[in-house]
């Protein structure tokens, strides 16, 4: 059922309980953890927190804690699935559940006494109706019913024809619901999306309950920011999303205008604007920036030799010096760093980068300290992705939450340094594969595995850093084929798993268009695949269209997804 006051049917109910919150592993759902989190120290409330990576991972921890909790708070995860049917809860147990991920399952929705969806009420979400895909069970007694009683003897034959007409009219019709009950579903469930970010969900809970605060607010803008940066969500949608946390970073963050009232350095102020679309340049040096970056690194075909000549060109055209561009961004002289977005925001026009310039927010504090919130989401993500092995699984998830507050800079310099390394092991995995040929056209869609020995290849067996190779990967081959065929095709990544269990992780992302509403069919076919080949997968991941499947399965498997999707 869905929440439509968060303050009275949610936080209210729960104040006075001891909570369990059930976290994914992305910077989105940790976001709104820290602001849920924030909210409960106001209040003194009870909680403990799971961090869960999977549906496994999910049923475990609420099997363990069940005797313990009776009200459970799920973040990023659950909203997909049934998960009365999946975890089997007593009656007295409640579901609070804030995830992103699209479609919701019907029976949560329509469910009215133990789950509980926090969902922005403006989110577009085109559920069924209750009457095209449940029926009343007293329909369905009077059916049975009507079907025991044809073998009893009648006294009247034709009152015997007639019950017999009806009850005919009745399977018929039982018949022709099932059959559109099946359509309305398979067209309702057949596409996976995302919705408003979960920590926006929680700093809306935060500002109607006059609790917000500007680290809530910097917590919002993260999440917002992970989506955009997975390329979760359309352009449309984040410019919208961010014209709505413009309005409260505003309202926040008035003081630092006024030179009479004006904040300490020391204090946090957040500000809109419009910057550069080059990861992490601020704290990296604008050249590997460039090249590191999916978006200019695809546009200018970085992994040839004519693409490192119109880079060359490109740094010419803006009048900078190799000396400057190869040093670290803050060592860069003044004068060049005065009017470097707009040197490179008209050269970037005359080389085909037309979207370089993007809207987004930074942050403040000290003299020193500025972060753009795309950077905090790569050293977040980075840090929760780490594959050193460094203590107990759930090491990765304290540090990446603890990254997010300001108190713990070296956690967050960490993340940033991790975050350089990873972004330079997706650019030259993507040049290895463009120059080898790698991506193959299978017919419906676009193929690549990454073979075992492959450099960083551990670091692609993470869901987070798996997706942003396809994305990088998809739009580089893009630009990088001649077929105008292969352009539009969705491409499905294979990448090892577990060498010693023989598994590989595979995942599908839709075409790279700019009139892509981000939809992503390969949840289902994937399902589907696995069911017809008896193929040995793992659908463990929040993310439907993310699969583990056993090495030897997959050659049949795939033959099963062309045949589906031709």
């Amino acid at each position: 059922m869905f929440v439509s006051d968060c303050r009275r049917e949610f936080y209210d109910v729960i104040i006075s309980q001891r909570v369990l919150l059930l976290v994914a592993s992305d910077v989105d759902a940790l976001c709104a953890c820290k602001i849920l989190q924030a909210l409960f120290q106001c209040d003194h409330v009870q909680y403990t927190l799971v961090p869960v990576s999977g549906w496994q991972e999910l049923e475990t921890a609420f099997l363990e804690h069940k005797d313990q909790f009776k009200y459970f708070v799920f973040i990023n995860c659950g909203a997909n699935v049934d998960l009365l049917e999946i975890l089997q809860p007593e009656e007295d147990t409640f579901f609070f559940v804030c995830d992103s991920h699209r479609p919701i399952n019907v029976v949560n929705v329509y469910n009215d006494t133990q789950i509980k969806l926090l969902v922005k009420q403006d989110d577009d979400l085109d559920v069924p109706a209750y009457d095209d895909i449940f029926r009343d069970e007293e329909d369905e007694e009077e059916d049975s019913e009507n079907e025991s009683d044809v073998s009893e003897p009648s006294e009247k034959r034709r009152r015997f024809e007639e019950d017999e007409i009806e009850r005919t009219m009745k399977r018929r019709q039982r018949r022709e619901w099932e059959a559109r009950r099946r359509e309305i579903l398979f067209d309702y469930e057949q596409y996976e999306y995302h919705g408003t970010s979960s920590a926006m969900v929680m700093f809306d809970l935060a500002w109607i309950m006059s609790k917000d605060l500007n680290d809530m607010l910097w917590w919002a803008i993260v999440g917002l920011t992970d989506q955009w940066v997975q390329d979760k969500i359309t352009q449309m949608k984040y410019v919208t999303d961010i014209g709505i946390l413009q309005r409260h970073v505003s309202r926040h963050n008035h003081r630092n205008e006024d030179e009479e009232n004006s904040l300490s350095i020391d204090c946090m102020r957040i500000a809109f604007e419009y910057d550069l679309r080059l990861a992490l340049y601020q704290h990296w040096s604008l050249y590997e920036s460039l090249c590191n970056t999916s978006y200019t690194s695809a546009c200018l075909k970085l992994w040839s030799v004519q693409g490192q000549k119109r880079l060359q060109e490109f740094l010419a055209d803006m009048g900078l010096p190799l000396k400057q561009v190869k040093q670290k961004f803050h060592s860069m002289d003044m004068s060049l760093k005065e009017n470097l977005r707009e040197m490179i925001e008209e050269s970037a026009n005359k080389f085909g980068m037309k979207d370089l310039r993007v809207q987004t927010f930074s942050i403040h504090f000290g003299f020193k300290n500025k972060f753009s919130a795309s950077d905090i989401v790569y050293a977040t993500a980075s840090l929760m992705e780490n594959v050193e092995k460094e203590g107990p699984e759930t090491t990765n998830f304290i540090k990446a939450l603890d990254s997010l507050s300001r108190g713990n800079l070296d956690k967050l310099h960490q993340g940033l340094d991790l975050a350089k390394k990873q972004l330079r092991a997706i650019q030259q995995t993507v040049a290895s594969c463009i120059c080898t040929n790698l991506v193959i056209s299978q017919g419906p869609f676009l193929y690549c595995s990454l073979m075992e020995g492959t450099p960083d290849v551990k670091l692609f067996s993470r869901p987070v850093s798996l997706c942003l190779l396809s994305k990088y990967l998809l739009k580089s081959f893009v630009c990088s084929t001649k077929s105008k065929r292969c352009k539009l095709l969705p491409l499905v990544m294979a990448a090892p798993m577990d060498v010693e269990q023989g598994t590989v992780i595979m995942m599908g992302i839709p075409p790279e268009t700019e009139s892509s509403d981000k939809k992503n069919f390969f949840g289902r076919a994937f399902e589907k695949a696995a069911d017809s080949t008896n193929a040995r997968t793992l659908h463990n991941h929040f993310d439907m269209s993310i699969i583990e499947l056993k090495t030897e399965d997959r050659s049949k498997f795939l033959d099963a997804l062309i045949s589906l999707l031709s």
